[in-house]
C-alpha cells in the first residue's frame, strides 16, 4: 500500500496529444487513482476529463488541480487568453480554453507546460532534488525543454521553446531538416519524426551504428551547449522516446557537449563529470502527470 503522506490530496491532469493522464494523490508513494483518456476533440476530451475530477471530488478533499499541458500555451494571468493553446499545430485545439473547461470544479487550478512541470516534479520528487537551476529535456515526437531557476519554472513573454533554437550543424550535413516553421532547428534535427523523415526508419529501431546517429548528437550537443550557457543549469535530465529507445545515444550527446563548450566558462567542470550532468529523470513516463500534481500543490503555497 501507498504511504500516506501530509501533502495536500490533489488532481493532476497530463493533457497529451495523444493520450491525456488524469492522476489523484500526493506525490510518487501516493497515487490513488490514475485514469487514462485517448486525446480527440477538444469537446468530448475536456469534458471527459472534467467528468473524471468532478467524481473525484466528489468523493475525496481534494484540495486543488494541476494541468499540464502540450503547447504552446498563454501562460500569463494577466492575459484575456490565459489557459488557451495558441499556434498549436494539434489540428483542432488551437484557442481552446483548457483552464475554463475546469472553473466549474471550484478549486484552485495550476496551469503549465508539460515540459516545465515535468522538470518541477524531478525537482521536487526526482533526479533535481536540491538543486537550484536544472531543466528537463524531452526528445520524442517533438523536442521541449523546461527550465527551473530558484524554485519556479522560466516564464517571460511566454514560456521557453528551446526545442526549436537554431543550432550550428555538423560539418558537411545538408539534409534541410524537418521543421515546418525552421527546418533544421534542434527539433527538426533530432527529434523522432526528423530522424524517421532522414533515415526512412523509426528512431526506436535505427541501428546504433547508422550514422544519422552522429547529426543527432550533434544537434543536441549543441542544444544542450546554448542552455548551459544561457539558463546555466546544474543538471539536465534528458528523457522522452528517442532517448529511452537508444541507450547509446545519452552518452554521444555528453560527448558532443563537452566538445562544444571546448572548456569555455562552466565546460571544464562539466568535462569533469558529464555523466552527472546530462542525467536520464528519476521519475520516468510519470514525471508528466506527477508534475500535474506539484502544480496543483504549488496553487497552495
Amino acid at each position: 500500500m501507498p504511504t500516506r503522506t501530509d501533502a495536500p490530496l490533489c488532481a493532476g491532469v497530463e493533457l497529451g496529444g495523444t493520450k491525456c493522464i488524469c492522476v489523484l494523490g500526493t506525490g510518487p508513494e501516493d497515487i490513488r487513482a490514475e485514469v487514462r483518456v485517448e486525446t480527440r476533440a477538444p469537446a468530448g476530451t475536456l469534458a471527459a476529463l472534467a467528468r473524471t475530477v468532478s467524481q473525484w471530488c466528489a468523493g475525496h478533499p481534494v484540495r486543488a488541480l494541476g494541468i499540464a499541458s502540450f503547447g504552446p500555451a498563454d501562460l500569463d494571468p494577466r492575459s484575456a487568453h490565459y489557459g488557451s493553446l495558441v499556434g498549436t499545430p494539434k489540428p483542432g485545439w488551437d484557442a481552446i480554453p483548457i483552464v475554463a473547461a475546469f472553473r466549474p470544479l471550484g478549486i484552485p487550478i495550476g496551469f503549465d507546460t508539460d515540459v516545465n512541470a515535468a522538470a518541477l516534479a524531478e525537482g521536487q520528487w526526482g533526479g533535481a532534488r536540491g538543486l537550484d537551476a536544472f531543466a528537463y529535456v524531452t526528445v520524442g515526437t517533438g523536442i521541449g525543454a523546461g527550465s527551473v531557476v530558484g524554485g519556479h519554472s522560466l516564464r517571460g513573454l511566454s514560456h521557453g521553446e528551446a526545442g526549436h533554437m537554431r543550432i550550428a550543424r555538423l560539418a558537411g550535413d545538408t539534409w534541410p531538416g524537418s521543421c515546418p516553421f525552421h527546418g533544421d532547428c534542434a527539433e527538426g534535427l533530432a527529434s523522432g519524426p526528423a530522424i524517421q523523415a532522414r533515415t526512412g526508419m523509426p528512431a526506436a529501431t535505427l541501428p546504433a551504428e547508422h550514422p544519422a546517429w552522429d547529426a543527432v548528437a550533434h544537434a543536441l550537443g549543441g542544444l544542450f551547449h546554448n542552455l548551459v550557457l544561457a539558463t546555466v543549469p546544474e543538471r539536465i535530465l534528458v528523457g522522452g522516446g528517442v532517448v529511452a529507445h537508444q541507450p547509446q545515444l545519452l552518452p554521444r550527446v555528453r560527448t558532443a557537449l563537452v566538445r562544444s563548450l571546448n572548456g569555455y566558462a562552466h565546460g571544464a567542470r562539466i568535462a569533469r563529470a558529464p555523466e552527472q550532468f546530462l542525467c536520464p529523470p528519476q521519475l520516468g513516463e510519470r514525471a508528466g502527470s506527477l508534475g500535474a500534481i506539484a502544480l496543483a500543490q504549488r496553487t497552495l503555497r
